[in-house]
């Protein structure tokens, strides 16, 4: 079975601890502690993607990065990179998995992504100014 928009936001919405709200060709995830997530079908591919901060925020992007690199394997099934929104750089967490996932693989990847996001941003902490 191959996923859609539709099907997504049922999967979702019955999960107690998220709101799932459509928008467009994408879904908005927020969860209990304030965290927002994209979800979106692209081709095979479904991606979840939160944005942590943006990039005119950080102090030494260089040493972020190279922070980033060394430590991404710490954080599974989840992968920071920056993203152009509306003009401006953001670093961004993002996982994405087959369109045609289970049901339970699906709710891991958004459970681990939000997280993640958690982690990602104590971790990275004394780099925001």
């Amino acid at each position: 079975m191959s996923w859609d928009l539709d099907q997504l936001e049922a999967l979702i919405s019955k999960q107690a601890d998220l709101v799932v709200t459509k928008e467009n060709d994408c879904l908005l995830i927020a969860n209990a502690d304030g965290l927002d997530a994209w979800m979106a079908i692209s081709g095979e591919q479904i991606l979840v993607e939160s944005i942590l901060f943006a990039k005119s925020e950080v102090s030494d992007t260089n040493a972020l990065n190279e922070l980033i690199l060394k430590t991404h394997m710490l954080f599974p099934l989840t992968t920071v990179g920056i993203s152009d929104i509306n003009g401006e750089q953001y670093y961004t967490a993002f996982g994405s998995l087959s369109s045609q996932s289970k049901e339970s693989s699906i709710l891991i990847e958004v459970d681990t992504l939000f997280q993640n996001v958690e982690s990602f941003l104590d971790a990275y902490q004394e780099f925001i100014k």
